[in-house]
């Protein structure tokens, strides 16, 4: 008997290390949600992005690195995650043009 005591103490123990499943998920940070302001606009096609930008010079983005690359360069259009966009509107959002030329 004194062992089904121990075997239930235990157990007791052991659960309330266990997260819980109904905890509120964390408000998102400032910083986070200024993150997410700052993407320019982003388009699937490049006709897109001339649309919306005529005068301007359409970019490939790389949207988690911030990396843009020209056209004519290694990495235009071909980043795994990325979009097209205006230069200057990437320009505005903190993005910054590739160091390498690729």
């Amino acid at each position: 008997m004194f062992r089904r005591f121990v075997f239930a103490g235990a157990l007791f123990a052991f659960a309330a290390l266990l997260p819980t499943h109904a905890m509120a998920s964390p408000a998102p940070t400032a910083q986070a949600v200024l993150a997410a302001q700052a993407l320019p606009a982003l388009f699937s096609t490049e006709d897109g992005a001339q649309a919306h930008c005529p005068h301007d010079v359409v970019v490939w983005l790389n949207i988690p690195s911030g990396i843009y690359h020209y056209k004519g360069e290694r990495w235009y259009g071909r980043t795994k995650h990325g979009a097209y966009a205006c230069e200057k509107e990437a320009i505005k959002a903190g993005d910054r043009a590739s160091e390498n030329g690729q």
